[in-house]
């Protein structure tokens, strides 16, 4: 009867540590889910951790990462601050950089970050003239004359400038792509290419946010 109880321990044992190990993956590896940046850029967000997402309006993979990214901030808290970077691309899209910044400097940019990418990629707006743009902000309710004044104003067109210099900056060259802490970039497309059984880009976005939970509690712990 000992032998016998020796033998389902041992036998629980082994189910509880594979069990465990199903449970917790293997952790995301630097230069495959995640990338180091080759200059670590500088964070004003003291014991929080930083993360901003670089992305366009226009682009179809921000479009439907938006929702998730938007629930991961929300579970995150007060762990993180979260900034957003709409990046530059050419003259035609420089309008929907310049409808980000400004509805940024007015206090609006969470507020319509939805509500934009709606009426760009299921209403099929077409938000490449600065008067579109003014019609469609005055339909939503935004008061349109101090809009184009701060549409029109320098400081907006200093946060185009230094969207472009954090482009450089950073070495982004596609998006949607996250920057944790001004140390480590992710995005669903390195998540993609590290792991071939995310075989669309729901699973790759899904994985995404568990490499983000990773890198911050990585960031937290070190700066404790």
């Amino acid at each position: 009867m000992h032998m016998l109880k020796k033998i389902l321990f041992a036998a629980c044992a082994t189910l509880a540590f594979t069990a465990a190990a199903v449970a917790s993956p293997a952790a995301p590896k630097e230069g495959a889910e995640y990338q180091a940046l080759p200059t670590p850029q500088p964070t004003d967000s003291g014991k929080k951790v930083e993360v901003i997402e670089f992305f366009a309006y226009w682009c179809p993979h921000c479009n439907t990462f938006d929702p998730l990214l938007t629930a991961w901030v929300k579970k995150q808290g007060d762990n993180i601050v979260f900034k957003r970077v709409h990046v530059p691309y050419n003259e035609r899209m420089a309008p929907q950089q310049k409808l980000y910044y400004t509805l940024e400097s007015m206090g609006l940019a969470d507020q319509f970050q939805g509500k934009v990418l709606h009426a760009l990629h299921e209403e099929r707006q077409d938000f490449t003239r600065d008067e579109a743009v003014f019609d469609w902000v005055a339909k939503n309710g935004i008061d349109k004359q101090k809009f184009i004044d701060t549409y029109r104003s320098f400081g907006v067109a200093g946060k185009v400038r230094r969207a472009g210099a954090m482009m450089d900056a950073y070495k982004i060259e596609y998006w949607p792509l996250i920057v944790v802490d001004g140390r480590w970039q992710a995005s669903p497309s390195l998540t993609g290419q590290a792991n071939k059984d995310l075989d669309t880009e729901a699973k790759q976005q899904q994985a995404t946010t568990q490499v983000l939970d990773y890198l911050v509690a990585k960031a937290k712990a070190e700066k404790k």
